[in-house]
């Protein structure tokens, strides 16, 4: 997993709450394998018309947000269901962040596990954030996590809050499994010293 430190990217000013896991990617398209790019189901039925086609008139298809690696949206962003498809999608578009108001807490938990950072500021903060987003198409946002702080095309900062122990794994790009395997010898010693201990459990069948 890619670490997160501090990004300055255009970010993409989306109005609309309540973006639910099936806007994000719909469930016909959850089957595909990775390798097909979850980036092309984005959106789907958002970004393309029934022929496939782009619709001009969505964000995401016009630039210079294509090129977006920050999201700016409403409230409730990725509720719905747990797929975590849903992340898969807007971290393989290029987004490395979202900033809304509240988030799925399916969703928030899914993106720290890949690399995605939830930015929760309040709503009028975010408002604030559109509003100079739509007034200066491909302006900048920075995040910096070790500070903590949102800077808008403005220069105006906003801190937010994050777990320690979700900031730390970010900053290091360690999802769950890179965790354990942290831990890979002391595992390996206390199994060898659990056989020793006891080696009849390694004759029992707990599967009658």
């Amino acid at each position: 997993m890619e670490p997160f430190v501090r990004i300055t990217a255009i970010a993409a000013p989306l109005d609309r709450p309540d973006v639910d896991s099936d806007m994000l990617i719909p469930q016909r398209f959850l089957r595909r394998p990775l390798a097909d790019g979850y980036r092309n189901f984005l959106f789907y039925n958002d970004r393309f018309d029934a022929n496939g086609k782009e619709k001009p008139d969505f964000v995401l298809n016009r630039e210079p947000y294509r090129r977006a690696r920050i999201l700016v949206t409403g409230a409730n962003f990725g509720c719905g269901s747990a797929r975590e498809g849903a992340v898969y999608a807007v971290v393989d578009f290029g987004i490395r962040a979202v900033i809304a108001p509240g988030f799925g807490p399916f969703y928030a938990g899914n993106s720290y596990q890949n690399g995605l950072l939830p930015v929760v500021l309040p709503d009028e903060c975010v408002r604030e954030l559109r509003e100079q987003l739509h007034a200066a198409p491909g302006a900048e946002v920075t995040i910096d996590l070790p500070s903590q702080t949102v800077t808008g095309p403005d220069g105006r900062q906003y801190r937010f809050d994050i777990e320690p122990s979700r900031k730390e794994r970010l900053l290091a790009g360690l999802d769950d499994i890179a965790v354990t395997e942290r831990y890979a010898a002391e595992l390996d010693a206390f199994e060898r010293r659990h056989d020793a201990e006891m080696p009849w459990l390694a004759h029992l069948d707990f599967g009658k």
